[in-house]
């Protein structure tokens, strides 16, 4: 796609990717397809290749209107379209560049700007969010529906292990985790210690950066990345066997420290370490998968369906490893037809575009529910909690299926 970019974006580093993601789009249409916002509203404008000459126009100098901040606010950065371009478009990085500008350039109404400003100021930070979903879950049976639905039930996580093991491993404890699912982290740290491996949660880390800099603060997300990066060092100095992800949307991004903060001379080195370390809990499980077997093969015994984040199918590449673990255990596990689509869950999106993404979900969960499955099991934490709104099927996290089996097994040591 031959670009020509405005001078205000030209010799820069930004303009120098969006460039080169251009010039790689043939304009095949492949990635409408796979859209999930485009098989809903069918207008080419609500599909990758109709974003990307948005993107295109803006970057040649046109101004943004308010229109086409609609489209792109439409966008799940689901990244389904970059696993189906046969070209190898890095959409999800031209649409954080192309968002950017737009945002600069189209002012919001009043209403949107104070939620995504509310959301971006106190999602990231766990010491607000912690006391505010205490007090919601305390009165969770008199909010509306709507409030109800991001109000997950108050979950007893559980005793955490005390043992010390040689194999040590970071976790990332996250920002909104630790008060919606605190069981997800207790489990995955049961299970690796019952395996002989510790994991470690450093008391500075917090968000991963991904809420503010895909609510286009790319300065303030990239602040979160810079803070983790510090909290996690001395660890990585000492030699830590890998940094571990249980929310896969996390994982997604500190898996792009290397590249969001390659222009920074003071951190990129250690970035590039970082998102070399980095591992979602999937990535690290099949290791064990023989000696989980032995343990548990015919333990688990309901129907269970599998649902795949698109973070970590579309934006890890990662396919198949969580099936791989149940299945060495002893689950037939199940994929739902159109496995591959976004239930519509997306960070904030289900906040911000709710319509769509209730849309999304149920049509998710339809087609979770024809598989005849008892439970449904994710890997990432927003994804349990938006499709959990929408049926009585308990949605939990796949790691809890194994610590729940083993602590069957025999008594948990702590």
């Amino acid at each position: 796609m031959q670009t020509i970019l405005a001078d205000f974006i030209k010799n820069t580093p930004e303009g120098a990717e969006a460039e080169a993601i251009l010039r790689a789009c043939v304009h095949c249409g492949f990635c409408t397809a796979t859209c999930p916002t485009y098989q809903l509203l069918g207008d080419e404008l609500d599909g990758p290749r109709g974003r990307i000459y948005l993107i295109k126009q803006v970057l040649e100098g046109k101004q943004p209107t308010a229109k086409t901040l609609s489209h792109l606010d439409r966008c799940l950065t689901c990244r389904n379209c970059e696993t189906t371009c046969p070209s190898g478009v890095q959409y999800g990085r031209l649409a954080d560049i192309g968002r950017k500008i737009v945002e600069q350039r189209v002012q919001r109404p009043l209403g949107e700007r104070l939620l995504r400003g509310a959301l971006k100021e106190v999602l990231p930070r766990a010491g607000l969010v912690n006391p505010a979903m205490k007090v919601a879950q305390l009165v969770r049976p008199m909010l509306p529906k709507a409030l109800q639905d991001k109000v997950p039930p108050r979950q007893d996580a559980g005793l955490w292990p005390q043992r010390t093991h040689a194999r040590k491993m970071l976790l990332l404890d996250g920002c909104v985790q630790p008060s919606m699912a605190p069981n997800i982290n207790a489990s995955a740290a049961r299970v690796l210690d019952a395996l002989g491996v510790q994991l470690i949660v450093a008391a500075k880390a917090g968000c991963c950066g991904a809420i503010r800099y895909h609510l286009n603060d790319q300065d303030g997300g990239l602040d979160d990345m810079r803070r983790n990066i510090d909290a996690w060092w001395p660890y990585v100095a000492d030699g830590v066997e890998a940094i571990m992800m249980t929310a896969s949307g996390c994982g997604a991004t500190v898996k792009e420290y290397s590249h969001l903060l390659s222009h920074d001379p003071a951190y990129a080195e250690k970035a590039e370490t970082i998102s070399m370390l980095t591992r979602d809990l999937s990535e690290i499980m099949p290791q064990f998968e023989a000696e989980l077997g032995r343990r548990l093969n015919g333990k688990i015994t309901n129907r269970v369906a599998f649902h795949p984040p698109c973070t970590l199918q579309h934006g890890q590449k990662i396919r198949g490893k969580v099936e791989g673990v149940l299945r060495a255990v002893g689950v037939d596990v199940k994929l739902c037809a159109d496995s591959h689509l976004c239930c519509g869950s997306a960070g904030t999106y289900s906040v911000l575009q709710p319509e769509l993404a209730k849309q999304l979900r149920d049509n998710k969960l339809a087609n979770l529910a024809a598989t005849g499955a008892e439970i449904i099991v994710s890997a990432n934490v927003g994804c349990q909690s938006h499709l959990q709104s929408g049926t009585d099927t308990p949605v939990t996290h796949w790691i809890e299926l194994i610590d729940r089996a083993l602590s069957q097994q025999q008594p948990q040591r702590h």
